[in-house]
This record gives structure tokens, sequence and C-alpha cells, in this order.
């Protein structure tokens, strides 16, 4: 098992991680995901591993069920779901100008599963939908134009 610090967020029987330094807005978006029909598996920390050839993201127990509401506190009531199928990384940029317009595919590696990675800028008025076209490309629901 692999221990990250990224917000899990699951879409059915698929989930993505936001990964990002503290601040950069990974609950912050991970709740707006939430109220948009997404169910939170971590936050903050996930806890990476393999079952069946999938890599598996779950909460560690101190937190499991918990999310962090910035100038709130602590809160425990989202919808929730316990484990999720990790199909994309995001990782959180704090400068939109970090994002490349047509950008290499990327990858990364947990647990010997590679997945895609995109960057995104949390406060993009886009972003829930350019997540949701990511995550409709990684499990081929979607084609990337070449």
């Amino acid at each position: 098992m692999t221990q990250i610090h990224a917000n899990c967020v699951a879409f059915g029987s698929h989930a993505i991680l936001l990964r990002g330094p503290s601040g950069s807005g990974k609950s912050n978006l991970a709740l707006r995901l939430v109220r948009g029909g997404g169910r939170l598996v971590s936050d903050d920390r996930t806890d990476l591993s393999v079952q069946d050839g999938k890599l598996i993201a779950t909460a560690p127990a101190a937190i499991a069920r918990l999310c962090e509401v910035r100038g709130i506190g602590i809160v425990r009531g989202l919808a929730h779901q316990a484990v999720g199928n990790v199909r994309v990384l995001f990782d959180l940029v704090g400068d939109p100008a970090e994002i490349e317009r047509m950008p290499d595919a990327q990858s990364e590696t947990f647990c010997g599963i590679s997945i895609p990675s995109w960057k995104v800028w949390p406060f993009d008025m886009a972003v829930e939908a350019k997540i949701e076209v990511a995550l409709a490309l990684a499990t081929g629901e979607m084609q990337l134009e070449t």
C-alpha cells in the first residue's frame, strides 16, 4: 500500500485523484465535485493499493468520511463512497498559465499501475467539465483526436 497527499472522488464505478500541496484547492474542488454528483472517497490523504489489477483508493481510517472545508472546519456527512477504482490523476496548479493548451499525454504509476495524469487549475470555471472529459477519455468513453 502507498499513501499519497491527494483527495479522491468517485463517479459511479470510477474515481479520480486530486493532488496538490496544502492550500492548493483539493478539498475545495472535491466539495464542488461532490455537490455535482460525485462521492468523496478521501480528503487530504489517500491510501492506494492493487486489487484484481485495479488501482484502488481508500481513506486512512483516522480520516475516513471526513472533509476539511476551509473557513468552516472538518465536516462529516458529505456523499461518501468507501472505495474508488482510480482512473485519472489531476495535479492542481496555482496558475492557469502552467497548463499547456495541447499537452502531450502524461501518466504516473502507483503500485505498478499506470494512470493518465493531467494538470488543472482548480478555480477554472470549467474544471468540473474538464475532469468529466478526462475521465471519459481514461475509461474509453471518448477518444482524443490526434
